[in-house]
């Protein structure tokens, strides 16, 4: 990949924990003003005091300073000696690197394929920031069927549909059943029974490296191109169990809305031509990788992966997603060797990253200037970012230490030094735990990280991960 060598300073935002703290409290106010009450009897009455001066909430996200020093191979091998040989973490490997040059400073067992977790996210995102603009959407139409009374709900890889009362559903910015429904029956159609069209998607909907429990678990569904709230049985909470058969599903809650026999529901396919009766839009694909990685979202970083497949020519399945993401890291000249991946999301145990290739791709996403990874993308560069990679998004979808998403349970006890300071995407399989992200250490520098360990159970490593994160951010490396 090249320009290793920055042509101009990066100014990446980093969120530092007392701004943090003031940002979460004072989000509502500029000004807050505190009255106490205070009791003095005198001759039995009571006096109240004055109330003190307003007090100012002062932002305090600055950027990286410029000239803070770089830290030193032997500076990071000192810093993290004392924690990086836990036994907790359980086979170890890792990579630092400078985010300002591009330099790796620290690695052990860089090139090791590793069974990533969740940080397998990283590539399908990566991916789509590569191949697809920002502002994508995904469009599910109703068509009229071909039989009299029947119409065909067409799915487009959108998992998440709502068909919540209020159209708030799981998913900020979702489209709406009933919008649907409306349009539906503004057109006067007769309604008698409902298909869905299932075929933009290929293949099985189950990955190898799957576990079936994990839809009563909450962790995913099987993968149908259309579903509602991401097939939770639940619709607004997170882990909540999944149905087993999302796109009927989706035709039965469509039914019951419009007032029809749910048994009258059926997969089929839309004839050719056949007249439009309602569209709907899914949100922007920006707000769609947030979410999913923020909340690592196991079902909408599949449909990602299907969509990068589609916008790439590629079969709309497991292994269509898992070529269109390869080429197109691999277009963007990242070192694809020792990765093997079975879908998009990192919940199968048979997927393997080497922490190399996805601290790199971080370290990319932070450099100043990448006109490799800009000469094969096919996003506007007026929209990539302060750096000039169409990768930089990235650096805003991942989780806050101690504060956003799948990180915010985290370094609130233990290692709350690194809380607010470190931003990474987490990892977490029974037995597989990582992260992948990068901090501002102590004299000021951005390190990017990529830390994973396997062959221990979560509630072990991940303490043990954070401590290394932790050390990162303690580090006055230079």
């Amino acid at each position: 990949m090249g320009g290793l060598e920055a042509r101009r300073r990066r100014r990446t935002w980093i969120v530092v924990a007392t701004g943090l703290v003031v940002v979460l409290v004072g989000a509502t106010a500029v000004v807050l003003t505190v009255k106490p009450w205070t009791e003095e009897f005198r001759h039995g009455g009571l006096t109240i005091a004055a109330p003190p001066a307003p007090v100012k909430a002062m932002p305090q996200v600055v950027p990286a300073p410029a000239s803070a020093p770089a830290a030193t191979r032997n500076g990071l091998a000192a810093a993290l000696g004392p924690v990086v040989g836990n036994p907790d973490l359980g086979a170890f490997a890792a990579s630092v690197t400078d985010g300002d040059s591009g330099k790796v400073l620290w690695t052990q067992d860089a090139d090791k394929p590793m069974i990533p977790s969740s940080t397998g996210k990283i590539l399908t995102m990566a991916a789509g920031l590569l191949v697809l603009p920002a502002d994508h959407r995904l469009t599910t139409k109703v068509v009229a069927g071909s039989a009299p009374g029947e119409i065909v709900l067409v799915a487009a890889g959108d998992p998440t549909l709502t068909a919540q009362p209020d159209g708030n559903g799981y998913y900020p910015g979702a489209p709406k059943l009933s919008d649907l429904v409306a349009q539906i029956k503004a057109t006067g159609q007769q309604v008698d029974s409902i298909s869905v069209d299932t075929s933009v998607y290929a293949g099985t909907n189950f990955a190898p490296g799957w576990d079936r429990s994990d839809i009563a678990g909450g962790s995913i569904a099987p993968l149908d191109p259309i579903m509602i709230d991401g097939g939770r049985v639940q619709p607004l909470v997170e882990y909540s169990p999944r149905v087993d058969d999302p796109a009927l599903d989706a035709g039965r809650q469509l039914a019951t809305a419009l007032g029809v026999d749910p048994a009258h529901v059926k997969l089929g396919t839309a004839p050719a031509g056949a007249t439009q009766l309602a569209a709907v839009q899914s949100a922007p694909l920006r707000d769609r990788m947030l979410q999913a990685m923020v909340h690592s979202d196991n079902v909408e970083a599949e449909a990602i992966g299907r969509e990068v497949a589609m916008a790439t020519g590629q079969e709309a399945s497991f292994a269509g997603a898992v070529k269109a993401t390869a080429t197109a890291l691999q277009a963007a000249g990242f070192d694809l060797t020792g990765l093997s991946m079975m879908d998009s999301s990192g919940l199968s145990t048979d997927d393997h990253i080497p922490p190399r290739l996805l601290n790199r791709i971080l370290t990319v996403a932070a450099l100043p200037d990448n006109p490799a990874a800009q000469a094969n993308s096919s996003v506007d560069p007026a929209a990539t970012g302060p750096t000039g990679s169409p990768l930089t998004p990235m650096l805003d979808f991942l989780p806050i230490a101690g504060a956003t998403g799948s990180l915010a349970d985290r370094y609130t006890v233990r290692n709350h030094d690194a809380a607010g300071w470190v931003r990474a995407k987490t990892g977490t399989l029974s037995v597989s735990s990582a992260l992948v992200g990068y901090v501002l250490d102590r004299d000021g520098r951005v390190l990017t990280f990529a830390l994973m360990s396997n062959d221990r159970p979560p509630e072990v490593s991940r303490p043990a991960l954070d401590a290394v994160a932790d050390a990162l951010r303690n580090c006055g490396c230079s």
